[in-house]
């Protein structure tokens, strides 16, 4: 019973915290890629950039982008999840 109410309301902030951090997340990646020579998108982005071939970090950046939007489109969906009295739209 607790847990049930508690979780509610508590996840508020939850979702909210990963969603925002998500991009810091996948940015993030670029570094550890690098440090721990994964391979992986950030490194790919990385030899892009040294070869300076604007067509490849477009098309991460972009994937960069997408991911994070998507991320914040599911935190705020879930809002209406947890608490059904909040709606988007009909005004």
């Amino acid at each position: 019973m607790l847990l049930r109410h508690a979780f509610r309301n508590s996840a508020f902030g939850l979702i909210t915290v990963v969603g925002l951090n998500l991009g810091s997340l996948i940015g993030g990646t670029v570094i550890v890629e690098q440090i721990f020579a994964l391979p992986g998108i950030g490194q790919l982005m990385l030899q892009a950039v040294n070869t300076r071939d604007f067509v490849v970090v477009q098309a991460c950046v972009v994937v960069f982008a997408v991911v994070a939007v998507v991320a914040n489109l599911i935190a705020d969906l879930l809002y209406t999840v947890l608490d059904p009295r909040i709606r988007y739209g009909s005004g």
